[in-house]
């Protein structure tokens, strides 16, 4: 059995559980770990009995590492993905992919040309209830959909965003959509899309320190002419659980995080009461109000997907060309509530 060796670039709270992923895994092994606070690295490093890397390039060019990790800030992406296409290594990038559209397909282009893989990390897509899900509506249970929106009402704190990077539209590239509501974003066009239009506001209401958006609102109509909304904010206290609801003529399930409290269809089958128990309970604190409280095993299946990809020379789920398109969608809502206008996708 081939071990694939990892390098992290960043060394802040996510790469902690990517750390703690990849180290669980029986065919990977933390090869070491580059940042630019060096305290930082150092606790990590010891912490994963693992090298310290002194920068970007001496990672990138070690013989030591097969696949690099992004996790440093959004808008901060971009050079590494590139650089590491360039040395051969496959990546794996955190949500978002990057900030622009223009950099993702740049970044996509590098990896087709060197023949590397560029995977992103949405992790949520990867509990098996949201494959339980997937399996119902492609399989027609809901009939026509009608509805299909994400709520993602969480709180941080002031002292979440005195980071220099958090809450900036240069490396954080928005707020509550750009950075926690991308991953619902995520799985709404997973599950429904892709999108046709939508018309959206954006507004900060409960931190006014910072330069993005802590709350935002967007109506979407789906190709498929389903109708939907998404909602994301960092300033509704105490914080709740993510949520999203599909609904059809035939069916309706509601899901928060990675548990289904409806799960109701027309057309009952044998497996509905096994699922809804299976699926009752909620694990993890869902990062409602503390970004450290989920868990990392979805981290860890999402990498072993990942490297799944890589041996069997398959398409990877989440690629580069799939993880665009929750940034493509972010990026439309700010068009549209900055223009006043409807924003229509090709």
């Amino acid at each position: 059995m081939k071990i694939w060796n990892f390098g992290i670039v960043g060394a802040g709270n996510i790469a902690d559980f990517h750390a703690k992923a990849v180290q669980s895994l029986g065919n990977a092994k933390l090869a070491g770990i580059c940042g630019t606070n060096p305290d930082k690295v150092k606790i990590l490093a010891t912490k994963y009995s693992c090298r310290v890397f002194n920068n970007t390039d001496e990672i990138i060019q070690s013989s030591d590492v097969d696949i690099i990790i992004i996790a440093t800030p959004s808008g901060a992406h971009f050079v590494p993905t590139i650089e590491a296409a360039k040395n051969g290594k496959h990546v794996l990038c955190e949500k978002p992919l990057e900030i622009s559209l223009e950099r993702i397909d740049l970044m996509i282009k590098e990896h087709e040309k060197n023949e590397t893989k560029l995977g992103g990390i949405f992790n949520f897509r990867f509990n098996e209830a949201v494959r339980v899900l997937k399996n119902a509506v492609d399989s027609g249970r809901f009939g026509t959909i009608t509805n299909a929106s994400v709520f993602v009402p969480w709180w941080r704190n002031d002292e979440y965003y005195e980071s220099s990077w958090r809450g900036t539209w240069k490396l954080d590239g928005g707020g509550a959509l750009m950075n926690q509501s991308i991953h619902m974003v995520d799985l709404l066009q997973y599950m429904v899309g892709p999108v046709e239009s939508l018309q959206a506001f954006i507004a900060t209401l409960g931190h006014p320190q910072i330069e993005v958006e802590d709350t935002s609102m967007a109506i979407l109509k789906f190709k498929n002419k389903a109708l939907g909304m998404i909602y994301g904010t960092t300033s509704s206290f105490p914080g709740q659980f993510r949520r999203l609801e599909i609904t059809g003529t035939k069916g309706t399930v509601i899901m928060e995080e990675n548990s289904f409290k409806v799960w109701q269809f027309a057309e009952p089958i044998e497996e509905d009461s096994e699922i809804l128990k299976k699926y009752s309970t909620i694990e993890g604190g869902g990062g409602v109000s503390d970004p450290m409280a989920i868990p990392f095993e979805p981290h860890a299946r999402n990498i072993a997907a990942f490297i799944d990809s890589i041996e069997k020379n398959e398409p990877f789920e989440v690629d580069g060309n799939e993880a665009r398109k929750s940034v493509e969608i972010v990026l439309g809502i700010y068009e549209s509530a900055k223009e006043h206008k409807e924003v229509f996708f090709s």
